[in-house]
């Protein structure tokens, strides 16, 4: 009779957070819990927040047309420059002049030029500058960051190097090697990247030392783990988050550089499309031919602002404390 009553309840109690497990010493041993993934909650936490489905949409509509329209419709900045009637036209005396199409749907600039291609041209030089800059930044400065918290005898020689270069002014550094090497594409991220591992490996130093005398790392230590193993198992998936919160200020600060540092005259060749040369070309006649000025200002705004926030919430999203 006690046997039927039990395997009722358990029958009752199954899909129940708690349930009976008789006198079976076995059965009442076992946990059981749900199954967790890392994965899974981060893009559960992520897509939690409405906002950032939007923010995908708008980033994938800017990848998409920096990416692919400049490869089917061609940027020549001085392809009407002999037509001076097609100079500083706006979008209503372009699309007169030229008929309704794409290519004139934002007017012209200074030498007759289609701000329309521009925008998309200039926004894939600050794309994959932003990109291939913050790729090398971040795995060198991941890297030595975890090496240079962990090993003592390493920190002595990084901790000279960063206090002589961290009295460095950046942009002072980036311009001398701009006037040295040259002001292409390729100098350019050189520049940028020559040091810029440097303050991201200083940061990781001072979050892997936090971390690093835990328990468990004392133990894989005394078992004889590699230092190499030791840092990549016990210690960089504790910073995930971190990484990804760097990354989220990393990315939109190198577009930032290239539209200052083009606007200023020390960043990309004349021969480079950029958002920060278009600006600057158009600052001086922004009252008279607004229309030559504000797209490229706000494509340079949109992109910064949407990166960082995308970042931003994923790196909150890949915080394991928000899993709850």
């Amino acid at each position: 009779m006690n046997n039927e009553i039990i395997k009722e309840n358990e029958t009752v109690n199954e899909d129940s957070l708690f349930r009976i497990v008789g006198n079976d010493a076995v059965a009442s041993e076992k946990i059981i819990a749900p199954r967790y993934s890392y994965s899974r909650s981060v893009l559960r936490v992520f897509f939690r927040k409405k906002s950032n489905y939007f923010l995908i949409s708008l980033f994938l509509i800017v990848m998409l047309t920096a990416f692919i329209i400049p490869s089917f419709c061609h940027y020549d900045e001085y392809e009407n420059v002999t037509d001076a009637s097609s100079f500083n036209l706006s979008p209503a005396a372009a699309i007169a002049k030229y008929g309704f199409s794409f290519k004139y749907l934002l007017g012209t600039g200074s030498t007759g030029n289609s701000i329309s291609y521009g925008i998309f041209a200039s926004a894939r030089t600050s794309l994959s500058l932003a990109i291939i800059c913050a790729a090398i930044n971040m795995t060198v400065g991941i890297i030595v960051g975890a090496i240079w918290g962990y090993s003592k005898k390493f920190d002595q020689i990084m901790i000279v190097i960063y206090n002589i270069i961290a009295n460095v002014p950046y942009l002072l550094l980036i311009s001398v090697l701009v006037y040295i090497i040259g002001s292409g594409f390729w100098p350019f991220v050189f520049a940028l990247t020559i040091t810029g591992w440097l303050s991201i490996a200083y940061f990781f130093r001072t979050q892997v030392m936090i971390i690093r005398d835990r328990e468990y790392s004392l133990a894989s230590k005394c078992l004889g783990t590699p230092i190499n193993r030791i840092v990549t198992k016990n210690l960089l998936p504790f910073l995930v988050s971190v990484i990804v919160t760097i990354l989220a200020t990393e990315l939109p600060s190198y577009i930032s550089s290239e539209v200052f540092l083009t606007y200023i005259g020390i960043g990309l060749s004349a021969n480079i499309p950029s958002l920060g040369r278009m600006i600057s070309v158009a600052q001086t006649a922004f009252m008279t031919y607004p229309w030559t000025f504000w797209p490229p200002v706000s494509i340079s705004a949109i992109i910064t602002i949407v990166l960082y926030l995308l970042g931003q919430n994923l790196a909150d999203a890949t915080d394991p404390r928000t899993h709850m």
